[in-house]
């Protein structure tokens, strides 16, 4: 088990960072309160990323959030994938590490999604497995992010929510919950997205994210989509400000991902979830 043995990430909202925004944040000195990168974009040797986010390290805190370990596979995470991002952690020490409960590869081919995962005992210890191994080779705990998914399957033995949180006591890795996540699954399954929260333990929960999703019609049906292409919806608002309430204030991100707008933008959406934390922290001295 690996406690948590870095400074981690300032109780802030933060934002993602995007290569259009580089030299933005390196001239205006804009305060995005913490910053978040996908490794897999940093794994070659040097170049212009390299260049850039060594300097924006400087003056800003670092999540590093991975899309390719694929966790939830029957297969061991890629060796190479993770030296390479051993090598990255070691380089920009990270306040946080994060993944997904997801699986991307099968066989040593690399898939362009984060596919569902059965939530099955058998799954569960497979991921614990491979958490493991990531932790041991990175000296660190790390974080792993609730999936949004747009399908159940028949054979689950656990709802989401408890999966996670004996994936996490089992294997020792922390909870990054995104909240649009819950509440896109929860409108696609019809199941409660406040119950789900309120089911997750605080002492778990390290980090939080919040995005933008789509709404599309399929076949009759509305189905949403978390496509990070937009600002956070009002429901998720109202579900993030009762969950920290409950867990406290945590780092918050902004994920924005497709149809990415200006840096001013972030940083206005941004700042919602900053003074929603900045409230609960009022909050929680007034009831001491």
């Amino acid at each position: 088990m690996y406690e948590r043995d870095q400074p981690g990430l300032p109780a802030r909202a933060g934002i993602g960072l995007k290569a259009s925004h580089y030299r933005e944040i390196l001239e205006g000195n804009p305060d995005p309160g913490w910053l978040e990168v996908h490794p897999e974009n940093y794994m070659g040797g040097g170049g212009p990323p390299h260049h850039y986010l060594g300097l924006i390290r400087r003056d800003h805190p670092l999540s590093l959030h991975g899309v390719g370990l694929s966790l939830g596979s029957a297969d061991i995470p890629d060796p190479a994938h993770l030296q390479r991002l051993k090598a990255l952690v070691e380089r920009y020490q990270p306040g946080e590490v994060s993944e997904h409960l997801a699986w991307a590869s099968h066989g040593g081919v690399f898939l362009d999604d984060l596919l569902p995962l059965p939530l099955t005992r058998e799954t569960l210890d497979h991921a614990c497995r491979n958490i493991q191994q990531v932790q041991e080779v990175l000296g660190r705990r790390i974080l792993l992010e609730n999936p949004s998914t747009y399908l159940r399957f028949r054979d689950d033995e656990y709802p989401e929510a408890e999966f996670l949180v004996e994936l996490a006591r089992r294997s020792g890795c922390g909870l990054l919950v995104d909240v649009n996540n819950v509440y896109v699954s929860a409108c696609n399954h019809g199941l409660d997205a406040a119950a789900y929260l309120a089911s997750l333990p605080a002492a778990l929960v390290a980090e939080i994210h919040l995005a933008g999703h789509s709404v599309e019609d399929v076949d009759g049906r509305e189905l949403r989509i978390d496509d990070h292409g937009d600002r956070v919806a009002g429901a998720v608002w109202s579900l993030y400000r009762d969950f920290i309430q409950r867990v406290g204030p945590r780092p918050t991100l902004i994920e924005w991902d497709t149809r990415v707008p200006g840096l001013e933008t972030l940083l206005t959406e941004a700042g919602k979830a900053q003074r929603l934390l900045d409230d609960c922290q009022v909050d929680r001295h007034a009831a001491v």
